[in-house]
């Protein structure tokens, strides 16, 4: 499998998942697992890093559509979540309960599909993680493209200096060694973060390592292991804000 064919190789990902799972549990392992419980986390989060009712979001990798299931009830706005897989696309539409002004879009490339200065948020769950550097940046580039001023990007990223976040490299080395297939995962050091927002003109709000528990959850949360999580909840990546 081509790893930098992002389009090939996820296409491929979600179809392994398909032949080996049921329908709806195969859209939500293709995505990571922990569907209910990481959607609750990512909505909580964005609401505490300043989502209203009334903004408009931009899901860039929405997947099959973990963070999407949970803003129906909450985001009037507006949503527009994209990501590159058609059936991860159709699942997300499917199970969201969109509002006007809510749109699912396969996309191919780098290009968000909006207009400029139109959203008030941006988030990137678990996507510049399976980037190149240089994709990345063009991402960032585009969402502040498509954020009004003083809009906010929030992106989960790996990073070295976090064991924690070691298990995510030694898998791909696995199955680098053995042979299987595994999308291409990529670490960011905060190094490279400070100098995309310097160059960018963006202003570094939070930078939160992925083992501090911070987003408050209104109800405890249960992990598809059956552990149940309460008061405050973390999705395992580090977080980073940035602001326009």
């Amino acid at each position: 499998m081509d790893k930098l064919n992002l389009r090939e190789a996820y296409t491929r990902w979600v179809d392994r998942s398909k032949k080996e799972l049921a329908p709806r549990e195969a859209m939500h392992h293709a995505i990571g697992g922990e569907f209910e419980a990481f959607g609750t986390i990512e909505a909580e989060m964005l609401k505490y890093f300043g989502l209203l009712p009334q903004h408009v979001l931009v899901d860039v990798g929405c997947g099959s559509g973990r963070l999407a299931s949970k803003l129906g009830g909450y985001l009037t706005g507006g949503y527009l979540g994209t990501d590159i897989v058609a059936d991860l696309v159709d699942h997300a539409r499917s199970i969201s309960h969109a509002g006007a002004g809510w749109r699912f879009q396969v996309v191919d490339g780098l290009r968000i599909p909006g207009q400029d200065g139109a959203a008030d948020m941006v988030c990137f769950f678990s996507v510049l993680t399976h980037l190149l550097h240089e994709q990345s940046y063009l991402y960032l580039e585009e969402a502040k493209r498509v954020l009004k001023p003083g809009g906010t990007i929030v992106f989960s990223f790996l990073e070295f200096r976090l064991p924690s976040h070691w298990a995510a490299f030694d898998a791909t080395v696995r199955d680098e060694r053995l042979g299987n297939e595994h999308p291409l995962n990529v670490f960011i050091e905060r190094d490279a973060i400070n100098a995309w927002a310097q160059m960018l003109n963006l202003e570094v709000i939070h930078v939160i390592d992925g083992i501090d528990a911070f987003v408050p959850l209104p109800q405890p949360v249960v992990l598809d292991s059956g552990e149940v999580i309460s008061g405050t909840g973390r999705l395992g990546q580090s977080i980073c804000v940035l602001r326009t």
